[in-house]
């Protein structure tokens, strides 16, 4: 989703942002009512490494611990006019649908299907065709209607009684931050972007208060809020600040996001799915309208995402009464090292 696939362009000249949110928007629910009934081993996960919206789906997957059932195949950083490709996986096909492309997942789906060729995206294997890529709702899904195949001690990211504060701080969080880079980054005027910077950074101002006294954005615990968030600042400063020109302050230069940053970061689920060259090689790359040169930065140093936060201080625990999720799984971990300008140590 990050950059969808529909277009050469990204910037409309003279133009404020605006994404394309036409998804498909298919559920897959415990008792299948639309059609899709959650089914262990039925559906693939297909995600990039590089995409803050896919990134989203492969923490609340690995903290429920829904790999056994729920399979995922990983899309390389970069990718064309037509589509993420599998480039990343012997001989350029996903192992398990047997496509080069995602495209032809939504073609299998619709074949006359025309617009943005988008990660995440949850695919029916026996018929590999696309059942929805609505980024949004595919997390909430996985916390709700997958609850029969969580892992023993998952967290609650969806808490019932936290749900109508949680939806409006999401929302927050969704358009001014998640939306908010995207905004100053493809702004097509200097009105346009002047605004949608102020946007931005007034909404990190208001989480920067939010968050002083409280270790998570919805309190002791983490949710769904803390995830959506945090696949935004991930990308803060290897990518947003300069790339997209969010350039009041760096994350590091924002005390208390950046304490959280880290805290999130060093909790496993987390840091454990941010690949910060494939990051920086999907923007830097892709974008080729605002660097056309595809000249991908050798910065920033990533090691200090590893230094102490002090976060605890402020008390809570990440999962609350749950615990931990296990190992990352086999062929699912990060190569990439985290040293200077998080160069991949392979």
């Amino acid at each position: 989703m990050s950059d969808d696939t529909s277009g050469s362009g990204y910037v409309a000249g003279g133009q404020e942002y605006q994404r394309d949110s036409n998804y498909i928007t298919d559920r897959i629910t415990a008792d299948g009512a639309g059609g899709w009934k959650v089914e262990p081993g039925r559906y693939r996960l297909v995600v990039a490494r590089a995409c803050p919206w896919a990134n989203r789906s492969t923490i609340v997957r690995r903290l429920l611990g829904l790999e056994p059932v729920l399979s995922m195949g990983i899309c390389g950083p970069t990718h064309d006019e037509r589509s993420w490709t599998f480039d990343l996986d012997p001989g350029g096909r996903d192992p398990v649908l047997d496509y080069e492309r995602l495209q032809d997942a939504f073609l299998a789906r619709d074949p006359h299907y025309s617009r943005g060729i988008t990660v995440p995206a949850m695919v029916d294997v026996p018929t590999r065709a696309v059942v929805t890529n609505d980024f949004a709702q595919i997390t909430l899904d996985l916390s709700t209607e997958w609850t029969t195949y969580h892992r023993d001690g998952a967290p609650d990211l969806y808490p019932e009684h936290l749900r109508d504060e949680m939806d409006d701080v999401m929302q927050r969080v969704y358009t001014e931050v998640n939306n908010g880079v995207y905004r100053c980054g493809f702004a097509g005027s200097q009105r346009a972007y002047d605004k949608a910077w102020t946007r931005l950074f007034t909404a990190l101002d208001w989480l920067s208060e939010r968050l002083a006294a409280r270790r998570y954005l919805m309190g002791d615990t983490i949710t769904e809020a803390d995830v959506r968030l945090f696949t935004t600042l991930a990308r803060f400063d290897a990518v947003y600040h300069g790339h997209f020109k969010c350039n009041r302050q760096k994350l590091t230069e924002l005390p208390v996001l950046w304490a959280y940053a880290r805290d999130v970061f060093q909790t496993p689920g987390f840091g454990d799915t941010i690949d910060f060259p494939q990051i920086k090689e999907h923007y830097y790359v892709v974008h080729a309208d605002i660097n056309p040169t595809k000249v991908i930065p050798m910065g920033p140093d990533t090691a200090n995402w590893l230094t102490a936060h002090g976060r605890e201080e402020l008390g809570g625990s990440p999962f609350g009464d749950g615990t931990p999720p296990g190992p990352v799984a086999a062929g699912e971990e990060i190569t990439a090292g985290h040293g200077p300008g998080g160069i991949a140590h392979r």
